[in-house]
């Protein structure tokens, strides 16, 4: 499939905190099928904070999202059942002692775009909240 031509992958996973590795590799291997390597290592990071939070944060299950665009955009969403905002991402401040609290933090400062929608249709709730990463980014 040519670079430029859009396309779109889900991955739905249980509420299972083994989901993120699964999405990361999942990720992994699809960007290396599309000849996107560049991409790998900022979109593997950006997607496992993404689906972390969701099964952090939720009970429910997620699903990860991956979609190409014509214009050399890959946009990384992270659905949720949960209609409420994510939390504002705080400063970033090394705790060698916490794993955790930094993940919007690292989409903040690594995505090109970012932003989360609420999700209402056909009786369906929840939210996505997504980032997007330019092409011509080095990896």
């Amino acid at each position: 499939m040519p670079e430029n031509e859009p396309w779109e992958y889900s991955l739905h996973v249980p509420n299972d905190p083994r989901a993120v590795p699964i999405c990361r590799r999942t990720l992994r291997l699809i960007l290396t099928m599309h000849g996107l390597i560049s991409l790998v290592d900022v979109a593997e990071l950006l997607a496992a904070e993404l689906v972390s939070n969701a099964v952090r944060h939720t009970k429910s299950p997620a699903a990860l999202r991956v979609r190409w665009s014509r214009t050399g955009v890959l946009r990384l969403g992270a659905w949720d059942a949960d209609p409420s905002p994510p939390a504002p991402p705080r400063p970033f401040t090394p705790n060698l002692g916490r794993e955790d609290g930094r993940g919007l933090a690292l989409v903040r400062a690594c995505a090109d775009v970012r932003g989360w929608q609420p999700l209402a249709r056909e009786g369906d709730r929840g939210k996505v909240v997504w980032c997007e990463l330019a092409s011509g980014r080095s990896g």
